[in-house]
């Protein structure tokens, strides 16, 4: 088996902030991997199945700005409890930027709707999928993801600071307090392999966080 997850993640700053999307100009994709990309949209929609969250790998990592969840366990947390907080969350279009032996990238638009309050967010982001070797080939019947990064902004995340660590601390502890018996399932991953989390100090690239023009 490859690597822990921590070892996959992709560094990137990007040279601007408009991430919105362009459907047309979207790069086409082979089926096994159309059909990956399908999952993490239909997750990002509160659409989770057991299937969908099984298309990380163990030891996966997933890495937003408000969530820093090291194994599949965890990962498997945040995608059920999506439907708990809000009352809909729908993709408004996406477009692939880039695919990669080990990686697809695209420029994601999402509008979410909270459950307490009436309002709707829309949020465009890069989303960044390093896949696991293993899986990511033509001949794969199922390819699956070692390092998901969602960045929202131009900068890249330093893993650092109180931010870094409530998000964290809130990934850590989310399945905990679920009785859903889909997260239970993935309790067996609270014990993949994993490493200490990458600090960064910036964003930038001073951070190991080269600029690229998305």
């Amino acid at each position: 088996m490859s690597a822990p997850g921590e070892q996959f993640e992709p560094r990137q700053t990007s040279t601007t902030e408009d991430f919105h999307p362009d459907p047309s100009k979207s790069l086409p994709l082979p089926p096994n991997r159309q059909a990956l990309v399908d999952d993490i949209i239909a997750l990002y929609s509160c659409e989770p199945t057991v299937r969908r969250v099984e298309r990380y790998t163990p030891d996966c990592v997933y890495d937003d700005q408000f969530v820093y969840a090291n194994d599949r366990y965890k990962m498997a947390g945040q995608w059920f409890a999506l439907p708990k907080g809000f009352r809909a969350s729908k993709n408004e279009g996406y477009e692939i930027i880039k695919n990669d032996p080990h990686l697809i990238q695209f420029k994601n638009e999402q509008s979410w709707t909270f459950k307490l309050i009436p309002k709707t967010a829309t949020v465009n982001a890069i989303v960044s999928l390093s896949l696991e070797p293993e899986s990511a080939g033509e001949d794969s019947d199922f390819v699956r993801v070692k390092y998901h990064k969602d960045q929202a902004n131009d900068k890249d995340y330093s893993h650092e600071g109180f931010a870094f660590s409530f998000k964290k601390w809130q990934a850590d502890n989310v399945m905990k307090l679920m009785e859903s018996r889909e997260v239970k399932y993935f309790e067996k991953d609270k014990s993949a392999a994993k490493e200490e989390v990458r600090r960064y100090g910036t964003g930038d690239g001073t951070g190991n966080a080269p600029k690229k023009d998305f």
